[in-house]
């Protein structure tokens, strides 16, 4: 697919900046450094969802920061840094909704009264212009991995934060531990003009998308994609090819775009992975994206199964 790096998360050209990471101190007192913040992996952006809000390293929401701050690369030349502060507590705020499947809910830190709010992401992430779909997507990814690996899996000391948030160090056994990416395929598996969608129990009502799973070691991601079709619909897969990656950082995967051909068409679903699958013709398809098939819901805009499905509906798939 020639125009596979628009998929969200993917494309913008940050600049990494790799080789700063050994020396972020001098870069944190650079005057024109500009910060994102992160609370509880909400990125903080504008009100209407359009842009990511940054801050100057004295602006007073800087003192609810964790001491971790990571450095993201350079943006257009500009250094920028990510901040946490998960640790800050809203004013009477309800936090059940906080891990349901998409948050609706936003908070406003009282610095940026009436100019910023945190949001889910995977709920803005389409209006956010792909170099702040890329920054944030980073930021919460490396974030939540610093939070669940905190231990060395070496000898279980307590590792500390290093090269700008890219490295974790273990002063007990001079272990270094690296950021994790878990490989997913997720896949296109047609026959004839239908295509094979599935939903998950405790999706939301009307929620159906490609079938995916997690590759497992020593796999190529051929052999994953029939594997989890099979394991998941009884589905036998043929010839694979790849077509597009989608960062996901929900918590940390890579989303492998796959198309398959599959060789036969009777469904079995295995109910401990599926609570349904089915077959939906190229004609309701279209049906499904103008939201009024009765059954299914359109794929959720940003993720990379609605990008695969509307570049198959679109016939652009090459």
């Amino acid at each position: 697919m020639k125009h596979a790096e628009t998929v969200t998360f993917g494309g913008s050209g940050l600049d990494r900046a790799a080789h700063e990471r050994k020396d972020v101190q001098s870069l944190w007192l650079d005057p024109t450094v500009r910060l994102i913040v992160l609370w509880r992996g909400k990125p903080m952006v504008t009100v209407d969802h359009s842009k990511l809000v940054t801050v100057e390293v004295g602006h007073d929401i800087v003192a609810d920061a964790s001491a971790e701050h990571v450095y993201l690369g350079r943006d257009n030349g500009t250094p920028v840094f990510a901040i946490d502060i998960s640790a800050w507590e809203p004013e009477a705020f309800d936090d059940t909704t906080l891990d349901t499947f998409l948050d609706p809910s936003e908070q406003a830190h009282p610095t940026m009264k009436d100019t910023a709010v945190f949001a889910e992401l995977r709920a803005i992430m389409t209006h956010l212009s792909p170099r702040d779909a890329e920054l944030a997507a980073t930021a919460r990814a490396i974030f939540g991995w610093h939070a669940s690996h905190r231990f060395c899996s070496t000898c279980g000391h307590l590792s500390d934060f290093a090269m700008g948030g890219w490295q974790r160090n273990c002063p007990a056994c001079a272990r270094s531990h690296f950021p994790r990416t878990d490989p997913v395929v997720i896949m296109l598996i047609t026959r004839g003009d239908s295509v094979l969608v599935g939903r998950s129990p405790g999706w939301p009502e009307g929620m159906y998308s490609l079938l995916a799973g997690f590759v497992e070691p020593g796999e190529t991601l051929e052999a994953a994609v029939r594997r989890e079709v099979m394991e998941e619909s009884g589905i036998t897969v043929g010839a694979v090819t790849y077509l597009a990656s989608q960062p996901w950082p929900f918590p940390a995967s890579l989303m492998f775009g796959c198309m398959g051909e599959a060789l036969d068409d009777d469904i079995t679903v295995d109910v401990e992975e599926l609570e349904d699958a089915m077959w939906i013709s190229r004609a309701d398809m279209h049906i499904v994206f103008a939201g009024q098939h009765p059954v299914m819901k359109p794929a959720r805009k940003g993720a990379i199964a609605h990008f695969l499905l509307d570049n198959w509906l679109s016939n652009t798939l090459d």
